[in-house]
């Protein structure tokens, strides 16, 4: 859903914007079912721009995916920044003890979810205005 996302679209513009000699200076890495737009292979780092202006959980737990799709692929050690442009604010995330064990919990939820015969009843939450699966989630809702 991502590639019709207008949410998508602004963020990557900034991400553009903001760190314009990055595209030249690092790879974009697709990797099992991932796009990582900004890699530093030489020091195994993953730079994650966000257009919000604030730390969310979603985003730790973006890149964190990234770490154990990167570990599961022979790359160990590497670690990431997720960057606010917006707030010109880094935060810097690294494999913690226990973070696999975490992200198969995550991965085991997800698979029991596609599995389910019939979807799952709509949580609405005020994040959903703002994410890309916003009208995938939303079809068919009568909206208050």
């Amino acid at each position: 859903m991502e590639h019709t996302s207008e949410t998508v679209a602004e963020g990557k513009l900034i991400g553009e914007t903001s760190y314009a000699e990055r595209a030249v200076k690092y790879t974009e890495l697709a990797i099992d079912g991932i796009k990582i737009d900004f890699y530093d292979a030489k020091n195994k780092v993953v730079h994650e721009v966000k257009k919000s202006d604030k730390v969310e959980q979603a985003h730790i737990a973006q890149v964190k995916y990234y770490l154990y799709i990167l570990h599961k692929n022979g790359i160990d050690d590497a670690s990431a920044i997720i960057e606010y442009p917006k707030m010109r604010q880094k935060q810097m995330i690294g494999w913690e003890e226990g973070d696999k064990a975490t992200v198969e919990f995550w991965v085991e939820e997800i698979r029991k979810l596609i599995n389910l015969e019939t979807c799952p009843p709509l949580v609405k939450l005020k994040i959903c205005k703002k994410c890309s699966y916003y009208d995938f989630c939303y079809s068919g809702e009568v909206l208050e």
